[in-house]
């Protein structure tokens, strides 16, 4: 069991949801954290069918329970009836529910009740190297994956197949979310070939067949469902033309691996690279989320096709991440165009495989991947100088 980064109340004051792709370890977080709470298990068919047709028996239930303080309901999207009696409770009664679940969509389409922000919000994503401790393996985790399920296995390909499989029939066809499965299955092939690429809603909807209006919808699905996540265009005071279509990153490249047919990442190759700064986003939105933090993540690009992977808040950091272990003028190029666009720019700094962390004559800071990762987890990035 891995220690994870996400610490959640130990006696929250608070009720909250706890939202996460599939298989990151929500279930064992919650019972790890509230190991005496009243636990509604909604993947128990029973259990299901028990407050599917009676929802009230929650709060019937709970009544004779009244030194209960802590309640955790466990794939809560799957009876959205129970939001109303989970808001009632926390209006009449001392009782903080746990709710967790893979997605959000069913709610916000059925227009159940989310409870006005009365539920504070917490995410639970994929391993990141912090959490991994001396077991962190660059090349294991971008051919892996970030799941502790898939990470841990010496050879997890048909487990994250069947992943994929298992979130096509629950999370989409279980739930009702296309009309058209074999159209959005093809969909994710086309969006897992262009995994951190500027989205064109054109040409992915050209190569699954479908309308652009399908393709947009299917993004959000992809979004609700938390599979991926956008990565806006920086667009602030362009002194040139700048490029403001969004990029959109999986949560997991085993998925992207899998379904783009990717069988073995290779250091040294373009499949590595684009892998690579998939894991940096990763780390750095992982980071964002569990420290409370939550800083705006962008990235900058002109028209010209330069341009810088990730932005740190207003031009507060200025980040590239490339799989090269030697970094040269040609990988700067970025870094040093945005300095002339924004020369208020705090920091800039390249991720790569290089073995010592240097800095370069203008102020970059060139830092490899572990030692990033040593001063993105203890905060240090921000003061790092």
């Amino acid at each position: 069991m891995y220690n994870r980064k996400l610490i959640l109340p130990t006696c929250p004051s608070e009720s909250f949801f706890l939202w996460g792709p599939r298989q990151t370890g929500k279930s064992t977080l919650l019972k790890k954290t509230y190991p005496d709470a009243f636990w509604i298990d909604l993947l128990k068919n029973d259990e299901f069918r028990r407050y599917s047709k009676k929802p009230e028996l929650l709060r019937e239930e709970l009544a004779a329970l009244s030194s209960q303080k802590i309640v955790v309901i466990d794939e809560i999207q799957k009876v959205p009836q129970l939001l109303d009696e989970v808001h009632w409770l926390i209006e009449n009664s001392n009782i903080c529910f746990a709710m967790c679940g893979s997605s959000a969509r069913k709610i916000k389409r059925g227009q159940a009740n989310l409870l006005g922000g009365r539920a504070i919000r917490y995410e639970l994503y994929g391993l990141v190297s912090s959490e991994l401790g001396k077991k962190f393996d660059l090349d294991r985790l971008l051919n892996h994956g970030y799941l502790p399920s898939h990470y841990d296995k010496s050879n997890p390909r048909r487990n994250i197949k069947a992943y994929i499989s298992e979130y096509l029939r629950q999370e989409i066809a279980a739930e009702g979310l296309v009309r058209n499965l074999s159209g959005f299955s093809y969909f994710l092939d086309a969006v897992a070939l262009t995994d951190g690429e500027i989205v064109n809603y054109t040409n992915i909807a050209s190569d699954c067949g479908v309308t652009s209006n399908t393709a947009k919808e299917y993004f959000q699905i992809l979004q609700d469902t938390i599979l991926g996540h956008w990565l806006p265009a920086y667009r602030k005071r362009p002194k040139r033309r700048i490029t403001s279509s969004p990029k959109f990153y999986f949560n997991d490249i085993a998925v992207v691996n899998s379904l783009a047919k990717r069988y073995q990442i290779v250091r040294g190759s373009e499949l590595y690279g684009k892998a690579f700064e998939n894991w940096v986003f990763h780390e750095l939105k992982c980071y964002s989320e569990y420290s409370g933090t939550f800083y705006q993540l962008s990235y900058w690009r002109l028209t010209s096709g330069v341009e810088v992977d990730f932005i740190v808040n207003d031009m507060e950091i200025a980040i590239e991440a490339k799989a090269s272990q030697n970094i040269k003028n040609t990988h700067l190029k970025g870094l040093r165009e945005v300095k002339k666009d924004h020369p208020s720019v705090k920091q800039r700094i390249i991720v790569c495989l290089d073995e010592k962390e240097r800095l370069t004559a203008d102020g970059i800071r060139v830092l490899p991947y572990q030692r990033f990762c040593e001063l993105l987890w203890s905060g240090k990035i921000t003061s790092c100088r």
